[in-house]
């Protein structure tokens, strides 16, 4: 699990993966979007690892795509339709990048500190919980850059804060503090200290990760799933998804443990 720019360790039953180019304040380089869905796989393939924190290594989370790959993304090709087809195809490459944070089977939380701009809104907009410490700055900056953000904000946003909020951010590209995400409900938590962050984020994935896997894993997977639904629709797939799990060896666990009066002990099966 060696990357050049992303860093992974286990703590625990805990993943912690890294953005590690703090000399660029963690600006996502070419080799980065193509290694985060790795490192992700990587970190998450084990059963053992129950949750996953994204952190950014230096005085930022990250500053968004690296410039001089963005100046590099100019397409090349025959004609329009063949350089717009090659454009089209590194714009879905980028996207899956950040689908991996989504997609992936455990909880993830993002803890953010200093810069969160442009991808890095994406970045944690695909995450499952946000956390910045009291100096975090976000910024939609594709707007300031001249592009439609299309990389999974303007997908991801609108659910996690309200539509007047959405559109301030997307049609300026301002930069709000740590004390507004947190007030609009971009983040769920503002720590006074990046080293505070990450204490609480790691207390957070332990609360995690003491619940039967299966429970956890099953909730995060009928919640996109029901995105996508009418409540019925959602109602019925959740029957159908525990008519597969719920008889469980981690549901015994759970009731001896509650008669026994002490913490359980769950092993995912």
């Amino acid at each position: 699990m060696g990357y050049a720019h992303i860093g992974v360790e286990r703590r625990g039953d805990i993943g912690w993966l890294w953005l590690d180019r703090p000399d660029k304040l963690n600006a996502l380089s070419a080799d980065m979007w193509e290694d985060l869905p790795k490192a992700v796989s990587d970190l998450t393939g084990d059963d053992s690892v129950r949750a996953l924190v994204v952190a950014g290594r230096g005085p930022a989370f990250t500053v968004g795509i690296d410039l001089e790959m963005l100046a590099g993304l100019q397409p090349e090709g025959d004609s329009d339709a063949a350089a717009n087809q090659e454009l089209y195809r590194t714009i879905r490459r980028l996207q899956a990048t950040m689908t991996a944070f989504a997609a992936c089977p455990v909880p993830v939380i993002a803890a953010i500190h200093g810069y969160c701009l442009g991808a890095g809104v994406d970045l944690i907009t695909a995450c499952d919980i946000r956390l910045a410490s009291a100096d975090a700055v976000f910024s939609v900056r594709e707007t300031r850059l001249a592009i439609v953000a299309d990389v999974g904000t303007l997908q991801r946003l609108p659910r996690i804060v309200g539509p007047g909020h959405v559109a301030e951010l997307v049609y300026t590209g301002k930069d709000i503090d740590a004390a507004r995400a947190e007030k609009i409900g971009l983040v769920n938590e503002v720590h006074p200290t990046t080293e505070a962050l990450h204490e609480a984020a790691q207390g957070l994935a332990e609360e995690i990760a003491a619940n039967s896997p299966l429970a956890v894993q099953g909730a995060k997977a009928v919640l996109a799933a029901g995105e996508a639904m009418t409540v019925e629709q959602a109602l019925q797939h959740v029957a159908l998804w525990n008519s597969a799990f719920l008889r469980s060896n981690d549901l015994t666990e759970a009731i001896t443990a509650q008669i026994e009066r002490r913490r359980p002990k769950f092993t995912g099966t």
